[in-house]
């Protein structure tokens, strides 16, 4: 099979995979179990059905049609013994038709079966899969694959990958290096290394290394954040190579090998240029799709989910053919980079990523690239493992920081409509919320992120090297920000968890929610109990950390989202009063100052994104 015709390989669990990945590839009844030979052979056994209508084994049609120039896609697979094969595709609506089907009877030797599937009618939404039915004797298939009549282009590609998190870089370096495909494709592999333990120090790296051989450089620097770290892949790549497709991708996560193929692929057919994203699927839960396509709302000036994507869907209970809501097909205006790829063009016409550190990077990159005529599509079957977002909460860490800041400069840079009004209302909402819950560096830290905002852009790529240790040096200040392993290490709390009882209940009204926001704020604004300071009234849970518990108590233990630590959190009036008023004053500026900062963050962007001064940066 030549592989430059091929769209996507029909692939199967590693050895060293757990259990719970394997719906994503095979959707098998509880009684029927295949026997997985290799990543592309398996046995269908006796009196079974099995189906591939799986995550990354269906071929997702639509996206496609809608993306690429492949009007056709054709099946092939080499088959030994008997059984059934049959072709399904379904509609937007997740209606499922069949398509075409045919018995093998009694092969001995491998036998080559195709099936060619029109993509005429799958603009809105569809996928493809096929189904093996067998009687009394097994089916072995291998080498299927989704491919196309005539070769594609033959582009190659450079990944670029940051990493404070070295034995996780060894990891997915090694995954990279493992497969034959995988190399064939990949042209260079730039790792910025950032961080206090190098790459080259960890076990394992040198068995990657060779598996890489003079495909890999290691380029350590100083910790830029992720903005720093994937521009360097994407300046290396650019300035030293002649790579087609710049792909990204984060150092802590676990690779599928074939959503490099897959995107590769996907870019190599794409009727324009794209960027190519691919799906966040959930490093703690491996059968659940965490990220499926996100937008950025340029009305609040937010990201979220896109409209009609699922979000944390379990394949393990609801497969994709049982999911309705999976078959649409839906856009994005941008994707994490988790894993994306940027063809050449697009980087060459949109310059390089802003210096934000981290946060909003992605984002604005996407959205900037639209404006040039480059849409984003995150792509289905294309997918790494990740630690989802809901376990941690880094809005109210050091990361607020960068939350805060860099979500104003995209809106200053992006945003169509006029949002100052609504940028304010949300922040000093957000601000009492925080304040409430007794989150003073939070505030601290958004305030300071309002201020260096308004301050202008002449900073930011000084705030590369400076802004992390000054974020970290402030909020060390607050005992908030001060965290021990475990709640057993401070005095045991005064109140038990039935006291948090009915302030935990959800709100009714809008009523109910201003008369609990008034009790907690003239709470507030009292003095605290004397010993409240040296011992916390309650244990509270992450999950339970809301303004309406917090607000109307003097002190706390407040484990982080992942559970890893505990925090102090101590009423302060004094505090309160004087970030409140810090805030009112900074949020009644920036929305006076607003058209005149969108002037100037838009008139400094060509000098922020170019080639000459982020070559400044890494030449330091």
């Amino acid at each position: 099979m030549d592989q430059n015709c091929v769209l996507q390989r029909v692939i199967l669990p590693r050895d060293e995979d757990p259990l719970d990945v394997r719906p994503l590839y095979l959707d098998e009844p509880d009684t029927t179990h295949c026997h997985v030979a290799s990543r592309r052979s398996t046995t269908v056994p006796s009196s079974a059905k099995v189906s591939f209508a799986t995550y990354f084994n269906a071929f997702p049609a639509s996206y496609w049609k809608r993306w690429t120039t492949v009007d056709e896609v054709v099946l092939k697979l080499a088959v030994r013994g008997s059984g059934r094969i049959d072709v399904y595709r379904s509609r937007p609506s997740g209606d499922i038709i069949h398509v075409e089907g045919r018995y093998v009877r009694e092969a001995d030797e491998w036998t080559d079966v195709e099936f060619a599937v029109s993509l005429k009618p799958f603009e809105d939404g569809g996928w493809i899969w096929f189904d093996v039915f067998t009687d009394d004797t097994p089916l072995e298939i291998r080498e299927a694959a989704w491919t196309v009549r005539e070769p594609l282009p033959v582009q190659k590609v450079a990944i670029g990958m940051t990493t404070m998190r070295p034995v996780d870089a060894v990891i997915a370096l090694r995954a990279l290096g493992e497969d034959p495909a995988v190399l064939e494709v990949v042209d260079k592999v730039f790792v910025a290394d950032q961080g206090a333990v190098k790459v080259r120090d960890t076990q394992g790296y040198a068995e990657a290394a060779a598996l890489l051989g003079d495909k890999l450089e290691i380029i350590e620097q100083d910790n830029l954040g992720g903005s720093g770290g994937f521009t360097r892949g994407m300046f290396e790549a650019i300035e030293h190579t002649d790579v087609d497709q710049i792909m990204l991708m984060d150092d802590d996560i676990r690779l599928e090998p074939d959503a490099v193929l897959r995107s590769n692929a996907f870019a190599r057919a794409a009727a324009q240029p794209v960027v190519v994203g691919s799906h966040m699927l959930n490093l703690h839960s491996r059968a659940r799709l965490h990220s499926y396509a996100e937008i950025v709302d340029l009305g609040s000036c937010f990201w979220r989910a896109a409209p009609g994507a699922v979000t944390d869907h379990d394949f393990g209970t609801d497969s994709l053919r049982e999911t309705a809501a999976v078959h649409p097909r839906i856009d994005a205006t941008y994707n994490g980079w988790w894993m994306c790829l940027f063809p050449r063009e697009v980087i060459r016409r949109t310059g390089y990523p802003l210096p934000l550190f981290i946060k909003w990077d992605d984002a604005e990159y996407s959205l900037r690239a639209l404006e040039k005529g480059f849409p984003t599509v995150s792509l289905p079957g294309s997918a790494v493992w990740h630690m989802p977002w809901t376990d941690k909460n880094d809005s109210t860490d050091w990361q607020a920081y960068f939350h805060t800041r860099n979500r104003l400069i995209l809106a200053a840079l992006h945003s169509p409509y006029d949002v100052k009004a609504g940028l304010v209302k949300h922040g000093l909402k957000l601000t009492l919320r925080h304040l409430l819950s007794m989150e003073y560096s939070t505030v601290m830290l958004q305030q300071k992120a309002l201020e260096d905002f308004m301050a202008g852009p002449a900073t930011l790529f000084e705030s590369l090297r400076t802004g992390l240790p000054e974020v970290r040096r402030l909020r060390a200040e607050y005992s908030d920000a001060q965290t021990l392993p475990s709640a057993r290490e401070f005095p045991p709390p005064t109140f038990d968890q039935v006291h948090a009882e009915a302030m935990l209940r959800p709100s009714t009204s809008k009523i109910t929610t201003v008369k609990r926001a008034a009790k907690s704020l003239l709470h507030n604004l009292s003095k605290p109990e004397p010993d409240a300071a040296g011992r916390p009234q309650m244990n509270v849970p992450a999950l339970s950390a809301r303004w309406s518990l917090l607000g109307n108590l003097d002190s706390a233990t407040v484990s982080t989202a992942d559970g890893t630590a505990v925090a102090f959190y101590k009423r302060d009036p004094k505090e309160f009063r004087a970030l409140a008023k810090r805030a009112a004053r900074n949020y009644r500026r920036l929305g006076q100052e607003w058209d005149e900062l969108k002037r100037v963050y838009r008139a400094a962007l060509p000098e922020l994104t170019s080639t000459e001064s982020w070559r400044k940066v890494f030449e330091n």
